[in-house]
Parts: C-alpha cells; structure tokens; sequence
C-alpha cells in the first residue's frame, strides 16, 4: 500500500531541514480576500460566523484554493474560550472585541473539562476540511494562550494591556487561579481539536510584550508548558507550535524552557536569535505584515533574506503577525512565488 506524503510542516516540526521551507500565513483566511468578504456578509455576528462550520470550512479552505500554501488553519478565534467559560464576548464594528462580567472562579473552573464540547462547532470545521485538503497539505488547530485570553477576560476588550498587568502584581492569586481555569479549558479544547484532525497546534501569545523575566516565566512560559504537558498526558501527540509575540530576548529562554516543537518569531527577531533557536527547534516567522502591505523591491529583499538566515534549518516561512486587511492579494501571490517557485 502506497503511504501518503507527509506535510512538509510535520517534517519541519520533526527538526528536518526541507529543500525549501513550508510556508502558511497567519490570518490567510480573511478580509483581504473578496470570496471570504462574501461568505462574511452572510452572517449577522462574527461568533456566529467562526461556530457555523459550513462557512468555517469554506473560509478556511478559501486561500489553500487560491495560494500554493502548505498548511491551512482552521478560522475560529482566541476568544472562544471565553465564551465556553460563561463569559459573554461579542464584536463591536470598527472596535474589536468585548467581554461582558467575568465570571467567578468557581463557576469557569466546573466548566473547564467541557471546553471542547461546548466548542465542538470548531472540531466539525476541522474534520470537514481536513476531508477537503489534500494529504500533503498539513491542518493547523489553535487556541489563544492564557495570558492573552486573560487579559480581554480582565479587561473587557481591547487595550493596552496595562490594566490586565497591574492586576497581575495586585491581585497574584486571583490571576493565577484565571490562569489555571484558561489552561485546563484550553488541554481540554486544543484535545478536541487533535482528535477532530489538526495535526499542527498553536498556541497564540499574542499579547507577550512587556512582561517582566519573572512575569513572562509565570504566565507565559509556565502555562504554555502546563498545556503541553497536559495535551501529552491524554495521549496527544500533535506538535505544538508557541508564538510569545513580542517577547524579545526572552524567547530563547522560551524556547528552551517550553516543550513546544516550534517557535514562532515576530518580526523584530535577529537572524542571530532564530539561529541560535534552530540549534534545537524547529522557528517559524517573521516577514514584517506592514512589508507585505508594502511591497515592491524591498519586500522581495527581505523575503530572499530570511530565506537565506534561516532556510538551512527547520524553518517554516511566515510572517509576523497576520495578514492585514488591506494587504494587495498580488503582494501575497508573489511572496509565495519565491518561496515555492509557483
């Protein structure tokens, strides 16, 4: 029996080094492209578009049809959690998300085992695309890790992130104990997800920026590793990717302290640090999206450049953060010419 080709992003994760690097793009299903604007339309709220897995679906494997991508990621979002936990969340046009009460510890921490029931849309939308996508084209999960899902949970949406800090020094134990519930809930769902046929999972820290040494090792490191651990303890074996966005210098502490298979880099990371991270783990990152917007010569430059720091090693190509909305879809279809040579 002929076996099927393995993705290029699992042998990367594996620490092979390919003849050229996978490469996917955060937020490749979006507003960018005009067939996802279309399907968008069709829903009166943007919860209800990321739990309707038919549209899922169909988002997410919009831009595989489109691009020569290797791997897609399923469309959800790092605020579902919350709202399996008995937070109220909701979207407000043209000022992002916002999060009702918080509930008590008592009554997220009864609900944690169940995250992945309750968000069971999102195992659908990945089943009925990993059906879609072709073998040699890798699936991607992901959950928002738990510091940065605290942070809008305290909050109450978007910030500068300097309130969720300061409770961080003031009130310890009630954070920790937020913490605790977000890693419970996210073993729980990021499990569902393996078994509903992501083979790659994410862990978004997408608000890492700014942490002290001490607070970044205990809200970041030590819950990303907790997770793992927790993933592996029910016989999850699935790679798991961690993008503490905007940790500096202390991602290679990161990187050697959490058990993750891959480190995503944002774009101020130094081809020295990727290097240095390569010795050990599989890096993925960090074309500037702002470039990508830009285009023209100097977008190809740093293309070429990252290509030839980081393309001898386990390198998976990417960007720094996700697409923006307005980036020209000709910008993307040329990156991926380089990259690919289609």
């Amino acid at each position: 029996m002929t076996s099927l080709p393995k993705p290029k992003l699992l042998s990367v994760l594996d620490g092979t080094s390919a003849e050229r690097p996978p490469v996917w793009f955060m937020r490749q299903a979006g507003r960018y492209l005009p067939e996802y604007r279309a399907v968008r339309a069709t829903e009166p709220t943007f919860i209800d578009f990321c739990l309707n897995p038919e549209k899922a679906a169909e988002v997410t494997l919009q831009p595989m049809r489109r691009f020569p991508y290797d791997a897609a990621i399923v469309f959800a979002d790092i605020l579902l959690i919350p709202q399996a936990l008995g937070q109220k969340v909701w979207f407000e046009a043209g000022e992002g998300p916002k999060l009702g009460e918080l509930p008590s510890i008592e009554s997220m921490r009864d609900l944690t085992g169940q995250a992945g029931q309750a968000l069971g849309a999102v195992g659908e939308t990945l089943s009925r695309v990993r059906s879609a996508l072709e073998p040699e084209r890798a699936l991607i999960g992901f959950a928002g890790a738990p510091w940065t899902v605290a942070t809008y949970m305290i909050e109450g949406g978007s910030s500068d992130r300097s309130g969720a800090r300061t409770y961080a020094y003031q009130n310890a134990e009630k954070l920790d104990a937020l913490i605790q519930v977000l890693v419970d809930a996210t073993i729980d769902y990021l499990a569902m997800q393996a078994a509903s046929g992501a083979q790659v999972l994410k862990l978004f820290e997408s608000w890492a920026e700014g942490l002290s040494e001490p607070l970044f090792d205990r809200l970041v490191t030590k819950p990303h590793t907790a997770i793992i651990e927790g993933l592996r303890a029910k016989g999850v074996t699935t790679p798991v990717i961690g993008f503490p966005r905007g940790a500096g210098t202390l991602v290679e502490a990161y990187a050697r302290l959490a058990p993750v298979q891959g480190v995503a880099l944002d774009t101020q990371a130094s081809a020295a640090l990727g290097q240095s991270i390569q010795k050990t783990k599989a890096i993925q990152g960090a074309l500037d999206p702002l470039l990508l917007r830009a285009g023209g010569d100097a977008l190809l430059a740093r293309v070429d450049q990252l290509l030839e720091q980081w393309g001898q090693g386990p390198y998976i190509f990417n960007l720094g953060h996700g697409i923006l909305p307005d980036t020209p879809i000709a910008h993307v279809e040329a990156v991926l010419s380089r990259v690919t040579g289609k």
